[in-house]
């Protein structure tokens, strides 16, 4: 698949999801959490399951397809909120770190190296147990835990375009340090970071669904894909579309990011451009 086809992918699938999770309460045709202890265990409209459930349902008669939906809201909240946070945070310090060096390079980087040097699963886990269990504490991990990933990246990077004549002329006529590092870097910063932005938005994605798996993250009431993993994982000889079913939602979710951020990349980044020609 071409740039072109990568992109497009990108912004439909996650249209998609972003209207399901909008638009749940109108767009899934039952309750998700709704028990129907005579219609468990129903397959799949097209295995010969009743169309009521297209789907099938659950142990306890959920709708599947309901859960999926609903799920789709956790999953999206989560990427957005999460993965923006953690990028504004790590970017911010990125800039910082990468442009003035000295002193704020060694605190940024020395804070780096700590902080990464911690296990991420079990930074996790000790979030939950402090915080609770809840979307909030889902999306505190992963701010708590990659913003060093787009520190690193994007200090570097800075630390390229600091060296380019660009940045010396803009010195040379006398623009002052924080207006060269705005109104010149970011810009060509910009390419980059919507690209690792696209990229932790499938991390986050992968990140909800371990801890809703764990029990960690929205509440048991609550349909996310990981739970519903988590659950599927018991009958998978007897009804597997309860485990393969949200675990395609979230295959299809993280290559849909992936693709997206590498045909953002390709449409921004002159570079790139200059390279295919």
């Amino acid at each position: 698949m071409n740039a072109s086809g990568r992109l497009w992918f990108g912004i439909v699938v996650l249209a998609v999801l972003v209207v399901l999770a909008v638009a749940a309460p109108w767009i899934a045709p039952h309750d998700p959490v709704e028990q129907d202890l005579l219609n468990t265990f129903q397959p799949p409209a097209w295995s010969g399951g009743a169309r009521e459930f297209p789907l099938g349902t659950d142990s306890l008669g959920r709708d599947v397809l309901s859960r999926l939906v609903f799920g789709a809201r956790a999953a999206i909240t989560v990427a957005v909120v999460a993965a923006t946070l953690a990028a504004l945070l790590g970017t911010a310090l990125g800039l910082l770190s990468g442009y003035f060096g000295g002193w704020t390079d060694i605190v940024v980087s020395r804070l780096v190296e700590v902080w990464m040097a911690f296990p991420p699963v079990l930074l996790s886990i000790v979030l939950a147990a402090v915080l609770g269990a809840g979307l909030h504490t889902v999306v505190i991990a992963i701010v708590v835990i990659d913003w060093t990933r787009f520190c690193r990246v994007i200090r570097a990077e800075v630390m390229v375009q600091a060296s380019q004549d660009y940045v010396a002329s803009a010195t040379t006529i006398g623009l002052r340090p924080m207006r060269i590092l705005v109104s010149e870097i970011v810009p060509n910063v910009v390419p980059l970071f919507v690209t690792l932005l696209s990229l932790e938005m499938g991390i986050a994605i992968v990140v909800e669904a371990v801890l809703s798996f764990a029990g960690l993250s929205a509440a048991n009431d609550t349909a996310t894909w990981g739970s519903m993993i988590q659950e599927g994982r018991q009958y998978v000889r007897q009804a597997w579309w309860l485990m393969m079913l949200p675990m395609g939602c979230i295959i299809v979710a993280v290559i849909a990011t992936n693709a997206l951020g590498d045909g953002l990349r390709e449409r921004l980044d002159p570079l790139v451009r200059q390279g295919r020609r």
